[in-house]
């Protein structure tokens, strides 16, 4: 490869999905360590070991997002069926001996100490395999047996081995990777009717068949949530009063008193740390960054003339944001407790690296759009003198 060609000019939506995905990582191992720093020393594990944890998977999954970005696509193509399949085969690992039981569901794995939540892994390899289907099938989408043949029973399969061990949360992620990957490749709006009332009821259904997830739900209805304080009311109350103790501009770095009794305070709730910490200067910011990330997504989406790239961008992108607003959502209180992380920020391994490794696959894809010239480098025509 020749120093040309890896210096060679990116376009902007490559600069933006990069820069906003390190900022958004540094800013989460800030607050990382804002949220563990007391509560990891008291445990006698010393104040830095969360976010050194962190720290490592972010220098595999940084590193990764850029070799990544240099991947063309047939690379992505020829990938798409032996990626899901070897993360399908990853994430049945946690029904064997592997795998762990946390918060009633089953969804994690530890080898050698190391925990790992394989599913992390279902939501890029789903969404890469979701456009080389549809992509290879883009002069046929116009049947609805093409549309959803193998595309659904196939992504439904996948999200039965989540549902299987009860994450409830990932499997509504991974639904809307599907119906997104769908919307993206063109079919026509009335074939999403049937989906979208499949994957409500099936949802519906889970939440009511199992009693701590219908409770917490019952628990976000109930307007007097205090009086369930000690029940499923403890978390979001105290995120949400995290949340209103910050103010404008915060406590300050390491001043959260939150911190001391949220559970998840490192996890899903990090956005309340944000918000007590950093005020509602440091929440905007955040909402910012990711409204940047997902500008520069969507232009590729928008820019593109690959049906590949346009519908595993679009499906990738659904993901990343429409996760981090279900996370917000649910520390505002809008939503109820789903137990999905806020990308690039929250503490787990698994989740950066898989969410980088998307960032590299967008940033491939960046480098396929046309690059345009800056007006300096546009050649003025040379004019002569008329000889007399």
């Amino acid at each position: 490869m020749s120093l040309g060609r890896v210096f060679a000019p990116v376009p902007s939506e490559f600069l933006l999905i990069a820069s906003t995905a390190l900022l958004l990582t540094g800013f989460g191992l800030v607050m990382i360590l804002s949220a563990t720093s007391a509560t990891s020393d008291s445990a006698g594990g010393g104040p830095y070991e969360a976010v050194l944890k962190q720290g490592v998977f972010a220098a595999v999954g940084i590193p990764l997002m850029f070799v990544a970005s240099r991947m063309p696509l047939t690379f992505w193509k020829r990938a798409a069926w032996p990626a899901l399949i070897l993360a399908t085969l990853f994430q049945l690992l946690v029904f064997t001996p592997l795998g762990i039981s946390a918060n009633g569901n089953r969804n994690w794995i530890s080898i050698a100490g190391v925990q790992a939540q394989p599913a992390e892994f279902l939501k890029i390899t789903l969404a890469i395999w979701l456009g080389f289907i549809l992509f290879r099938k883009r002069t046929l989408l116009a049947d609805w047996r093409h549309v959803f043949i193998p595309a659904v029973p196939v992504a439904v399969a996948v999200i039965a081995t989540v549902l299987a061990g009860e994450d409830l949360g990932t499997v509504m992620i991974l639904v809307l990777i599907l119906l997104s990957a769908l919307f993206f490749s063109g079919v026509k709006l009335r074939v999403f009717v049937l989906p979208v009332i499949l994957a409500a009821v099936a949802v519906a259904y889970f939440a009511i068949s199992s009693p701590d997830r219908m409770r917490r739900f019952l628990s976000f209805l109930n307007e007097d949530c205090l009086a369930d304080y000690y029940g499923d009311c403890f978390q979001p109350l105290h995120g949400i009063w995290g949340l209103a103790g910050g103010g404008v501009f915060g406590l300050g770095l390491g001043n959260s008193k939150e911190k001391y009794w949220l559970p998840a305070a490192a996890n899903d709730y990090i956005f309340a740390i944000i918000g007590e910490d950093l005020g509602l200067i440091g929440c905007i910011v955040v909402l910012l960054l990711f409204a940047l990330f997902a500008v520069g997504a969507f232009h590729i989406v928008r820019k593109t003339d690959d049906p590949f790239v346009r519908i595993t961008a679009g499906a990738i992108t659904v993901w990343i944001v429409g996760q981090a607003l279900m996370n917000i959502g649910v520390v505002l209180r809008l939503l109820p407790v789903f137990g999905v992380p806020l990308p690039f920020m929250s503490q787990g391994g698994t989740s950066l690296v898989s969410v980088l490794l998307a960032c590299g696959v967008l940033l491939s894809f960046a480098r396929t759009l046309p690059v345009r010239a800056p007006a300096s480098a546009v050649v003025q025509p040379v004019r002569g003198r008329i000889s007399r």
